[in-house]
């Protein structure tokens, strides 16, 4: 099932008709291949199977009740909503912003219903060899990271309340300077193997964090950890600055079009603003929306 989408941008007839003639053959190729459901569909499942949320049983017949994908666990079948708030689970990886901070921990805003907590003790020491974290430490905490700073991190515990514990301990975590912060909905980001992508040839960093919050920057350096580089400033290249917004606005486009978010899909769309010349403001128009959705009901063939 492809979501029903209605382009909040102005198109001519032409761009109407192939954008409906795209979307069309996408909800023809995704109705084979995936199990997400609207309401009222048909749930064709085992009657021993547990019913859980976005099910009801109506004569004899389990029916889905919101609008989703179809996910089993164990003997429990359920289906996740669309849009929905981002729900952690334990070793996600996630990106956010931090709104608070507070004498042994940053609060991080994460897209979900509860804000994540990075303890100081869980983050990456500035030393080589990992310590207890001292009281000094907890005085000097706004000289690594302040409100509005954005960090990633992965989740570590997720309690019975809700409340959720991040953890920063590895060089690939912490704060992320020199970038642009994107949104989109949770349910666009696939959980993988890998949320880490170099861009070797941009010198570009992507982090695709499954709470729907994208990072695309300026490729972090992995610094000695001992050595103290005081309040050094670093300037991005107008090249590479130019390469995160063309990143960007592919990643806009790719959420205003409702399509998975995945490192191939986010290039291609790339590739092809590079190779039909098409400025970066101008990929937020309507005509490149209608390319990348016949662009990519092509690579689904």
């Amino acid at each position: 099932m492809m979501r029903k989408l209605q382009l909040e941008l102005p198109l001519n007839q032409t761009q109407k008709v192939r954008f409906e003639r795209s979307m069309e053959r996408l909800q023809l190729l995704s109705s084979t291949t995936n199990n997400s459901v609207i309401v009222a569909d048909s749930i064709n499942e085992d009657a021993f199977l547990l019913k859980g949320h976005g099910t009801s049983e109506v004569d004899g017949e389990l029916l889905a009740t919101v609008c989703g994908v179809v996910v089993h666990v164990d003997k429990l079948v359920y289906v996740r909503t669309l849009r929905a708030k981002y729900k952690p689970e334990v070793y996600d990886v996630v990106v956010g912003r931090v709104i608070e901070v507070s004498q042994s921990f940053w609060r991080v805003e994460l897209n979900s219903t509860q804000d994540g907590v990075l303890k100081l003790s869980s983050t990456n020491m500035s030393d080589a060899v990992q310590k207890r974290k001292r009281s000094v430490d907890e005085l000097n905490m706004r000289d690594i990271i302040v409100e509005d700073d954005v960090v990633c991190a992965e989740v570590g515990c997720i309690h019975r309340d809700g409340r959720l514990e991040l953890k920063a301990l590895s060089h690939k975590y912490g704060k992320l300077d020199n970038g642009e912060l994107l949104k989109v909905d949770p349910y666009l980001v696939k959980k993988s193997m890998n949320h880490f992508h170099y861009l070797e040839s941009l010198g570009i960093d992507l982090i695709l964090g499954r709470n729907g919050f994208i990072w695309v920057g300026e490729h972090a350096q992995v610094k000695d950890p001992n050595q103290n580089t005081g309040n050094e400033k670093s300037y991005t290249p107008l090249e590479t600055r130019q390469s995160i917004l063309r990143i960007g606005n592919a990643i806009r486009v790719l959420s205003n079009l409702g399509f998975t978010m995945t490192l191939e899909v986010i290039m291609e769309t790339v590739k092809l603003s590079n190779t039909d010349n098409i400025d970066v403001h101008d990929m937020l128009g309507s005509e490149f929306h209608v390319l990348v959705a016949e662009n990519e009901a092509e690579r689904r063939r």
